[in-house]
């Protein structure tokens, strides 16, 4: 019986110490939210800051995205066309085909037929008449080679041309891909911005938030000494301005998402005209709700760190006269 009333005791204990837990945090939250509400003018103009800040690396995130959109379907879209010599028949061909999906770096390989490429050009053209005028065929065989572009470096690319040309049923190949080459090269290059513009601006919101918490804690400077000498704990002063750097940071991911649906609505019209020219159906893609929550979440998370350093360094330096 006692080790079964103890048992409850303690379970009863744990009830009320998560009790008092709780009720102290909400009273942290809305005394933070209250405080903020206080001065509104300055605690917008951080959380716009803080916005802001956000909304420039999710930017260039989006771009980088619809960039990579938009070329997701140009490897396939690079090949090497290998005309075959007039005298290679069909079942050569077939079987060069087969040789070549063998080699290094080749995603997919593609037959023409003489007859097929006299057809596509004579629908294509606009010279039908005149092609139906020819008693034979002057159009070789070809094999559309689709390599895997990512996967081939300069030299490599080099090496397998030169292996292709160097096929007795060949008569010339034609590979252009240096374009393709600079695209992905730049998109490389506006990654590796988007890294360190984020870290840049991250550490900016922790500065932002830590200098906006460092001046909340001059101004109540006051309230902390006596908190302090009625015996209050650190975490119990603590408590508030961590909420307030919390709500900053969230708020900041709020602003930030508004600021970019606010662009992409203004750059949605002058896309699809672009895209309609190009006889494309390619629009702009915006945040996801898995985007839109690792917005708030960032926000939130630099907020809260910004705020915890701040109290760490200055709450701890305050001491009662």
């Amino acid at each position: 019986m006692n080790k079964r009333t103890t048992s409850q005791n303690n379970g009863l204990n744990l009830k009320r110490v998560f009790k008092v837990w709780l009720m102290q945090h909400a009273q942290a939250c809305i005394y933070s939210i209250g405080q903020i509400f206080k001065s509104p003018v300055n605690s917008l103009l951080t959380t716009a800051v803080v916005g802001i800040s956000l909304a420039l690396p999710s930017g260039f995130y989006l771009l980088l995205d619809n960039c990579q959109r938009v070329a997701a379907g140009w490897d396939n879209s690079t090949q090497i066309s290998l005309f075959l010599k007039l005298n290679i028949d069909e079942e050569r061909a077939l079987s060069l085909a087969d040789e070549i999906r063998l080699f290094e770096g080749i995603a997919s390989v593609d037959y023409i037929s003489r007859d097929v490429a006299l057809e596509e050009y004579r629908q294509k053209s606009g010279f039908g008449d005149a092609i139906s005028a020819l008693q034979e065929n002057p159009l070789p065989s070809i094999l559309l080679i689709h390599p895997r572009i990512r996967s081939l470096s300069s030299q490599d690319s080099e090496k397998l041309m030169q292996q292709l040309r160097a096929l007795p049923e060949v008569d010339t190949a034609q590979f252009d891909r240096q374009w393709i080459q600079r695209l992905f090269a730049i998109i490389d290059i506006v990654q590796h911005v988007v890294i360190i513009l984020s870290i840049l601006l991250a550490i900016a919101v922790l500065l932002i938030v830590g200098n906006t918490i460092r001046l909340a804690i001059y101004n109540r400077r006051t309230e902390i000494e006596v908190n302090k000498l009625f015996g209050a704990t650190e975490a119990f002063i603590q408590r508030p301005f961590l909420y307030s750097g919390l709500f900053h940071g969230i708020g900041g991911g709020l602003i930030a998402w508004c600021l970019l649906s606010l662009s992409l609505l203004m750059l949605k019209a002058p896309v699809l005209r672009l895209a309609e020219l190009y006889s494309s159906d390619f629009s702009l893609h915006g945040l996801s709700y898995t985007g839109l929550l690792l917005l708030i979440a960032t926000g939130a998370s630099l907020g809260l760190v910004g705020s915890w350093v701040s109290v760490q360094r200055h709450i701890k330096a305050i001491e009662p006269n």
